[in-house]
């Protein structure tokens, strides 16, 4: 099992649970002494990471690669990376979409070429998940560099399930509203406090914790969910039913 952001927010929690069930996890992202202190709180042993930047999207296929070869094939990838920058289109040039696009949108398709290669993938069944926004179908001010990397992961959801379906291997997105991650904390934090009211106030049951969209990470990498693919589920606490 291989999870990129593994080193804070939902990543972090998706490795947490995923241990905790289990799974040898393989932890990915920048930040070396983070990703060692995600590992040292796992369940279970033989669990490991790798510092990588996830923008580099041809290391990351050939980590990804590297993994399966030493480790065996990979029965499941979370792609939980991902950056969040308010600029307004005022003033975007195009590097402030590009820089989101590489870190959210090109690194998930490097996922999937990855497990799209021989012997990277579990033949007996594999599952992708990747980690998008409700902000993907909703959008926000501010944020359209964010927001449309995020929605490219729909196509790559949809056209990566018909392409992989037959190797059996499974590919899904979560659509998180916001979750209070540090990530989101930036963000919130270059708001006036009356946006930040509007915002919690958009979500019905409170903002979200990662452990809440991590356990919907979980479901779709089981079994449960064997019949699921293609699909992008909303984990938002009512934020998109208004």
């Amino acid at each position: 099992m291989i999870i990129t952001g593994a080193s804070s927010g939902i990543g972090r929690a998706t490795a947490v649970k995923c241990a905790e069930l289990g799974a040898t996890v393989v932890c990915l992202g920048r930040n070396e002494e983070r990703l060692q202190e995600t590992v040292t709180s796992l369940a279970g042993s033989g669990h490991s990471h790798r510092t990588i930047d996830v923008d580099d999207a041809d290391a990351l296929t050939r980590t990804i690669e590297t993994i399966a070869a030493e480790g065996g094939p990979l029965g499941g990838i979370v792609h939980s990376a991902g950056v969040q920058r308010v600029t307004p289109l005022r003033i975007a040039k195009a590097e402030d979409f590009l820089s989101q696009y590489r870190t959210n949108a090109l690194s998930a398709a490097a996922i999937l070429a990855a497990v799209a290669k021989r012997k990277v993938a579990d033949p007996n069944g594999a599952s992708v998940v990747l980690v998008g926004s409700v902000m993907s179908v909703l959008g926000a001010a501010g944020l359209a560099a964010y927001c449309s990397s995020k929605s490219a992961l729909t196509g790559l959801v949809q056209a990566g399930a018909l392409e992989l379906a037959t190797a059996r291997i499974r590919v899904n997105a979560v659509l998180p509203g916001v979750v209070e991650t540090e990530m989101s904390q930036k963000y919130l934090a270059a708001l006036a406090e009356d946006q930040v009211q509007a915002i919690r106030s958009k979500h019905p049951l409170g903002l979200g914790q990662a452990e809440d969209v991590a356990l919907s990470i979980v479901f779709l990498l089981g079994d449960a969910a064997r019949w699921i693919t293609g699909t992008c589920l909303t984990v938002d606490g009512g934020y998109s039913a208004q």
